[in-house]
Parts: structure tokens; C-alpha cells; sequence
């Protein structure tokens, strides 16, 4: 089978979130099953791009012709890589846009991506489904819907849309579509309207053969008013078509007996590697490492409401009285990056924290730290939970999503369980959280069994890639005849 995945970031070239995890691992899974997997991304500031394949895609923007190139990205563990070439678009500081807020222009920036991905669908690699991710890919299941919809090269190509996160929308105003070239009867409350704006986010719920959120628990959330985000009512509409498939760690990236990135290797076997990566983890942050014995706590993560770090603010410093360090990466929100900065300044020999993104440096924290917080208000899979169980760092998260499924409450009668969760989303649950944690640490084997358990469990892409080429499948139904598919 041809998939061709469109998205609008993917490691190993960009990346803001864990969309970019998915796009990278996910088709070298496919790839690994058999099937031949091709992905399109934009060509943003820094991407080192391959010969070009396509020197002028024709590509109307309403009244306007943008004319991107397409570069071969060449082959990266199995899978093709094709960029949409257009500097002025795509050639700036951020993804998304910068300091000042999200791009003006995003809505014809990544229109244009999803116009460009279905020229490549048609003129350069033939695709059997073509899978869609986030609101910025969102049009490409509504244009072949619309526009689309009478093009023999293209009829009966099915499309599969992910939602990573309910919370981005793609919502503009109305005259977007102008500015776009969409018709003016897409603007309707069975199509992309929304309270009054454009809603891409929305038209690629209603439009695409199936959907998938990346964890079944997010499925089931985003259909209820609390997580779906004024979207609830359409995804129920669509429930019948809706499957979560729970994301997958890379395990050939984030696993201790091989990680390039962290001091001394280690693994079920042999634990002795992870003290050494605790002392290196707590010179970098420039804490105390002669008493190896005192837990830590690491946070890897974007600084936003979304990730729970309004409950942190709650109880910072009843939280901080406890016998523990602290160590975070991450950047976001001014008033987050402020509370971390203010804890470092007033417990210097307890919290050490970075504003940045660091990909070696979480690496570091995965492995050096005892515990790893994720308080997520809402967290439609998580991946850092997932390397946290292979690191042997116990995750400390709330009930929500992806978390939910995959952290099992530690339960000391019995032995099972690999974290502790909290329901509430509240300060309070979470300090509670956490001291319980923190009590199960002093009893080294109660951690240790804690430590093992996590360990010894598979999330890795494989079964979750066998449930999306069983859907792949299922879209693809009785085939409709097309033209003959075009050589790559």
C-alpha cells in the first residue's frame, strides 16, 4: 500500500510538539510492516533540501498564483520525504509564528501546503489514502470534497485525519475563503463555518473517511463538552468513524541501553548506568550531587495552561518544602517561564530550570531523574510518560487522554502499577500526588519494583501501526477506478 502523510512539522526537519514524534516514527513503522510511505512537509528556514522535482506547482490563492517548488527530501529510514518550496512563506523564524503571536497570513500559508500535497498526490507520488494531521492539513480532506471531487486522478482516494490536539482549530474569518479560493457554500454549519469564521479544523472532521485521535481515552473525551472544545457535537456526528489509536515511543530514539545523548547506558539488568546519569543531569543544572540519594523530579515541556502548570503555580511552594529537586526544560508562556525562573532564584540548591527546548538535554532528564511530572489539564496522548516508563523514571500525571492510558496507579498490596495519577484537577491532588510518590521512593524496594514495571512494558509503534493499516484498509473499500498511477 502508498500512504502519503501531509503535516506541518516532522523530525528530523522541525518540530514544536509531539505531532512532529508521530510524523517521524509512525511511517518508518510502516515501512518496517511493508508498505511504501511518502511524507510532504513545508520547506521552512534551515531545512536542507535534495534536487528538485517540481521547479512550479501552479497553485491559486483566490485572486493571487503562488508558485512553490517541490525538493526531494530524499529517503530517511524507508520513507520519502517531498518539501513544498515557498521562501516567503515558509522561510521565517518560527513554524507558527514568533514572539508578536501566530502568523497573520497561517491560513493561506498552510493552504497552499495542502493544495501543493494534492498536486503531489496527483503528479509525483500516487498515493492509495493519504493520511492528514491537525487543522493545518485540515483542507486537504475538504478540498478533494469540493474541489477535488470530479478529478479522475484523484476519486476514490480515501483520507484518514488525526487530531493531535482538539484545542487548534484553523479559525479565520470569513473571507478567508476568498482569499483562498474556496466556494462561498463551504460556508455553512455542515462544512467549515463555525460561529461565525472559518473553521479548517472542523471541515476536516466532516470531511475525511475516518478519524483517529492518538489515544482512546482522547476519543472518548473530545466528545464531551469539557474536551472538545465547542467541536464536541460534530464529533459525535462522526463517532461511527472515529477510533483511538494510542501513539507509540521511538524506541530506536528514547531507550536507555542505547542513547547517545546520556552519560552510562543501562537497562532492566543492570540499573547502575542511571545513578551516573543523575550525577551528570544535576551538574548541568549546577545542584547538589553528593547525596545521589534525594529524588528528582523533571518536567520536560511546553509552559502553557494545557499542560497543567496553572496547578503547579497553585501549590508551588507547599510543593517545594518537600525533600526533592527539581529540574525543568521547556519554554512557553511568559508568566510559567517567570514561576520556574522565581522558584530557581529562591530555591537555588533545589530547582535548576532552562527555558528552552533542548532535545539532548531531555534525554538527560528522562534518564537522570527519579520522577517526571506531567499535570495535564488535558493531554490527548503524551510521549514524555511513555519514555519516562522505558528511562525507569516514574511518571507522576493526571487521569486525562493519553496518561490515562498508559499509567497505572501504583497499588502497594499487589505490586502492579507503574506511576501515580490524580484525578482532580486541582493543586491540592496533585501535592497529594506527589507526596505519595515521594513516599514509595524512601522504600528503595518498593521503587525499584515501581522502576521495573514501567520498564518492562512495549509502547513502542508496532501495534499501534498495525491499527492504522488495518484502517487504511477499511478506507479503502471497494476501490473506484482512477487513472493509471503516475511513475515516481
Amino acid at each position: 500500500m502508498k500512504i502519503l502523510f501531509v503535516a506541518s512539522e516532522g523530525l528530523p526537519f522541525s518540530k514544536t510538539g509531539g505531532l512532529a514524534d508521530v510524523v517521524e516514527a509512525l511511517p518508518k513503522e510502516l515501512v518496517e510492516a511493508g508498505h511504501d510511505v511518502a511524507v510532504v512537509l513545508p520547506c521552512y528556514r534551515g531545512t536542507k533540501i535534495g534536487a528538485v522535482i517540481e521547479p512550479s506547482l501552479s497553485i491559486s490563492l483566490g485572486s493571487t498564483m503562488r508558485f512553490p517548488s517541490v525538493a526531494d527530501g530524499g529517503l530517511i529510514s524507508g520513507v520519502r520525504y517531498y518539501f513544498v518550496d515557498d521562501p516567503e512563506f515558509f522561510d521565517r523564524e518560527g513554524l507558527y509564528g514568533n514572539k508578536s503571536g501566530d502568523f497573520p497570513d497561517n491560513g493561506e500559508r498552510f493552504a497552499l501546503l495542502s493544495k501543493a500535497a494534492i498536486e503531489i498526490a496527483k503528479h509525483v507520488y500516487r498515493p492509495d489514502v493519504i493520511h492528514c494531521h491537525d487543522w493545518q492539513t485540515a483542507l486537504v480532506p475538504t478540498l478533494l470534497r469540493s474541489i477535488y471531487t470530479s478529478d479522475p486522478l484523484l476519486r476514490g482516494i480515501p483520507t484518514i485525519f488525526t487530531i493531535h490536539n482538539m484545542g487548534y482549530h484553523g479559525s479565520f474569518p470569513r473571507d478567508l475563503l476568498a482569499r483562498i479560493g474556496l466556494p462561498e457554500h463551504l460556508f455553512h454549519v455542515n462544512a467549515l463555518e463555525f460561529f461565525g469564521r472559518v473553521n479548517l479544523l472542523k471541515g476536516g472532521l466532516l470531511h475525511s473517511n475516518y478519524l483517529t485521535t492518538v489515544s482512546p481515552t482522547y476519543a472518548r473525551e473530545i466528545q464531551t463538552p469539557e474536551y472538545g472544545h465547542g467541536l464536541d457535537g460534530v464529533v459525535r456526528s462522526r463517532s461511527d468513524r472515529l477510533v483511538g489509536i494510542l501513539n507509540g515511543a521511538d524506541y530506536s530514539l528514547w531507550n536507555p541501553e542505547t542513547d547517545k545523548f546520556i552519560v552510562a547506558n543501562y537497562s532492566v539488568r543492570d540499573l547502575s548506568g542511571k545513578a551516573r546519569c543523575k550525577r551528570d543531569l544535576l551538574e548541568i543544572f549546577r545542584l547538589p550531587a553528593a547525596d545521589l540519594t534525594r529524588p528528582v523530579m523533571g518536567i520536560v515541556s511546553r509552559f502553557a495552561d494545557q499542560k497543567g502548570f496553572d496547578l503547579i503555580a497553585q501549590v508551588a511552594y507547599e510543593l517545594m518544602a518537600n525533600d526533592f529537586l527539581l529540574v525543568a526544560l521547556g519554554a512557553g508562556a511568559a508568566q510559567y517561564e517567570n514561576l520556574f525562573r522565581a522558584l530557581a532564584a529562591t530555591f537555588q540548591s533545589k530547582v535548576g530550570v532552562q527555558i528552552a527546548y533542548d532535545e539532548a538535554l531531555a534525554h538527560k532528564i528522562e534518564a537522570g531523574a527519579d520522577l517526571f511530572l506531567m499535570p495535564s489539564r488535558y493531554e490527548p496522548c503524551g510521549l514524555n510518560q511513555m519514555y519516562s516508563l522505558r528511562y525507569g523514571t516514574v511518571p507522576i500525571v493526571r487521569a486525562t487522554g493519553g496518561l490515562e492510558d498508559t499509567i497505572q496507579h501504583y497499588q502497594p498490596f499487589t505490586g502492579k502499577g507503574n506511576g501515580f495519577k490524580f484525578s482532580a484537577y486541582d493543586g491540592r491532588a496533585l501535592l497529594g500526588a506527589v507526596r505519595e510518590a515521594l513516599t514509595a521512593y524512601g522504600d528503595a524496594d518498593t521503587w525499584r519494583k515501581i522502576m521495573l514495571n514501567g520498564m518492562r512494558q512495549d509502547y513502542s509503534w508496532k501495534k499501534s501501526a498495525e491499527e492504522y493499516i488495518k484502517l487504511y484498509e477499511q478506507a479503502r473499500g471497494p476501490r473506484i477506478a482512477r487513472a493509471p498511477a503516475a511513475s515516481n
